[in-house]
């Protein structure tokens, strides 16, 4: 689900229920930053934000694996590298629960079966709709197709900005960082894992 959406349509339901204590959680947050939550403005942040918080962390709620479950044996004897690049996610960092958005390629070298490449894409959004840290969720994501898949290899880049970066603390926008993890032939074959990162574009 994307997130430009208006104030009242952050969730499926967009009028679901918000507990009275993390709306004033939500309060305190806002007294504590200096402002006042009963000006006219906030009045309605705090269920805004329980429901946007929500829907950020959707990943919480399902198993990313399993949109590996179905597969595909007719290939008709393809057996290259499947990738699928330039992937948009967004995450929030489990220190400052800040956004992280980045993108990401991910690519498998298939053994009898491949998967639809859609399922790709929902694997990464499981594990990034969580509080998470850039590292752990290029492993996430490179376990989960190497586990359900198994595939020959498993290669898994991402590259992403950091709100704790470049909003607070050292404040230095523009800076992305890149993470990877590679499984398999792309790990143990240096040819292979040139190939694939050459395909990726790095």
């Amino acid at each position: 689900m994307s997130s430009l959406v208006g104030p009242d349509e952050d969730m499926p339901d967009g009028k679901m229920p918000v507990p009275e204590d993390v709306q004033e959680a939500i309060r305190t947050l806002i007294r504590w930053a200096g402002d006042n939550p009963a000006r006219e403005g906030l009045i309605d942040t705090p269920k805004r934000v329980a429901r946007a918080w929500k829907e950020y962390c959707l990943g919480y709620t399902e198993d990313p694996s399993g949109h590996l479950a179905r597969i595909f044996e007719e290939v008709g004897g393809y057996n290259e590298v499947v990738l699928l690049k330039d992937i948009p996610f967004q995450s929030h960092c489990e220190h400052h629960m800040a956004p992280i958005i980045g993108k990401a390629a991910i690519a498998y070298l298939p053994r009898d079966h491949v998967v639809g490449i859609s399922k790709l894409a929902r694997v990464l959004h499981g594990f990034a709709r969580r509080l998470q840290i850039q590292e752990r969720l290029t492993a996430e994501v490179a376990q989960c197709i190497w586990v359900n898949l198994q595939p020959h290899g498993v290669a898994v880049v991402i590259e992403a900005s950091h709100a704790c970066m470049t909003a607070r603390g050292v404040r230095t926008p523009g800076v992305t960082m890149v993470t990877s993890r590679m499984m398999g032939t792309f790990l143990e074959d240096d040819r292979s894992r040139k190939e694939v990162l050459s395909l990726m574009g790095y």
